[in-house]
């Protein structure tokens, strides 16, 4: 397979793309609706390999995955090490399958450890957390229909599939390969111990997910449940800013010229989204569910109803994270009552 000049294709077609000297993007396909793909960037040094995330442990993705590293005359077993920058099986569980396959070690951002262990208990149910956090936001509905589409009745089926990486990453500079180093930030928000890899001397950062060109991520979805994940979120964020801007390679979609026009975009959609949400309040809803009725989802302004229950619940939990960061402001009023979380205008 020969590399493809980056941009030449859209962003999800199976290829190699050269984004800059010895780094190529390579998207590896997703098993859902919503997002169809996830990028794993490539770093060379002569005979030497390193990805940046690894992609969902599905056959389909290891085919595009050697099949793409063939155009740099290399094979699965030459990853030396992967860096991964978040937990979320996309990002995460080829690089598990692979290491014990063909060794290479696995670096992960330590504020992850708590998720990744409770994802790999066989007794740790799926889930467990958004669910006990869906019921305290009145949103029983989705609660129920979550345990009852996805068979959540204690236990992990899953567990298998993941492990302890090799390294905790913490904040600092990292040599990945001779003549290359990344410097690991940790951003907390879309996960506790998500990290973005910034590439000063290539003016390159690779953002995951906490940056994305045409979404805004999914905020605290992960097994150990965040006290305040989008407070956490948009300080990373204005973190990103306050350095200096980069390329932007993110985890899903096209490489774009500039990381800072992306989070000022960010930020001043999720301005927004406060306002909103304080307005339904002001309106008379009471629970963050109530409040997530009100409002529109997505581009297309869909209505809760009409999305599938993963994403309601990723709406419900999304809206309660605003609430509580309004409480934190003294913007409204917080009153937990038999374990349900109902809020009023201050």
């Amino acid at each position: 397979m020969e590399a493809l000049p980056e941009g030449s294709a859209e962003w999800t077609e199976p290829g190699l793309y050269s984004v800059a000297p010895g780094v190529h993007r390579i998207p590896l396909p997703l098993p859902n609706d919503g997002l169809k793909a996830v990028n794993v960037y490539a770093l060379t040094e002569g005979d030497e390999l390193v990805l940046i995330d690894s992609g969902w442990a599905l056959a389909e993705a290891r085919e595009q995955l050697a099949d793409a590293l063939k155009g740099l005359g290399a094979e699965l077993g030459d990853v030396s090490q992967f860096l991964v920058t978040h937990v979320h099986r996309d990002h995460y569980t080829q690089a598990v399958a692979l290491r014990r396959e063909f060794g290479g070690r696995i670096a992960l951002g330590s504020l992850e450890e708590q998720s990744l262990r409770m994802s790999a208990d066989p007794g740790s149910a799926p889930m467990a957390g958004q669910i006990r956090l869906l019921r305290m936001c009145g949103a029983d509905p989705v609660a129920d229909e979550l345990v009852r589409v996805f068979g959540i009745h204690g236990g992990n089926s899953e567990a298998a599939i993941w492990e302890l990486p090799d390294e905790w990453l913490t904040p600092g500079r990292r040599s990945v390969l001779p003549g290359r180093a990344l410097d690991v930030v940790h951003t907390p928000g879309h996960t506790a111990g998500h990290v973005v890899f910034d590439d000063g001397a290539a003016g390159l950062m690779f953002t995951g997910d906490h940056v994305l060109p045409h979404i805004t991520p999914s905020i605290g979805f992960q097994p150990a449940v965040a006290e305040m994940p989008l407070r956490d979120f948009l300080d990373s964020l204005r973190l990103v800013r306050g350095m200096p801007d980069r390329r932007m390679l993110p985890a899903h979609g096209p490489v774009t010229d500039s990381v800072h026009a992306r989070v000022d975009a960010l930020l001043d959609h999720h301005a927004g989204r406060l306002d909103v949400i304080a307005a339904t309040i002001a309106d008379g809803a009471a629970t963050a569910y109530e409040s997530a009725l009100r409002m529109g989802w997505t581009r297309r302004q869909r209505k809760l109803g009409e999305m599938d229950v993963f994403n309601q619940m990723l709406a419900v939990l999304e809206t309660a994270a605003h609430l509580d960061l309004l409480v934190h402001q003294g913007k409204l009023a917080l009153l937990v009552e038999n374990g349900a979380r109902r809020y009023s205008v201050a």
